[in-house]
């Protein structure tokens, strides 16, 4: 009877709330997070490595293999990547001055933020302004 009332009780939930079908029914590895959605989501919080792992239900070794066969690069060198590409796309696209976004995608100084994109993109980012 208990069985029957728990089977009910799941059946009504769905019914009143569908939204739920993905986390009632998600058979994935208990405690981990979709890493590709959650490091597109954010990457522009200046966090260490070991926290991202962490927050994604991860030891650091399983974070490193996962993201490795993930993305194919290692952590550092995708949140780098990634940052600066955003960047690009922020002073291209949208005409933001490299002083008004470095702190928003995770750099801690502008001098590393500028040195960093000269070297991915060959000019300085107020270079693209122009």
């Amino acid at each position: 009877m208990g069985k029957l009332k728990i089977k009910e009780a799941v059946l009504l939930l769905l019914h009143c709330m569908p939204e739920l079908k993905d986390h009632l029914f998600d058979f994935s590895e208990p405690h981990k997070i979709d890493l590709e959605k959650f490091m597109n989501s954010n990457f522009h919080f200046n966090v260490p490595v070991e926290k991202f792992a962490r927050l994604t239900g991860r030891s650091l070794a399983g974070f490193k293999r996962d993201f490795q066969r993930l993305f194919g690069i290692p952590p550092r060198q995708w949140l780098q990547e990634r940052r600066l590409s955003e960047a690009r796309r922020l002073i291209e696209k949208k005409n933001r001055k490299p002083s008004s976004i470095y702190l928003d995608l995770g750099f801690e100084s502008l001098s590393h933020f500028s040195h960093s994109f000269k070297k991915k993109f060959g000019r300085a980012p107020s270079e693209w302004l122009l």
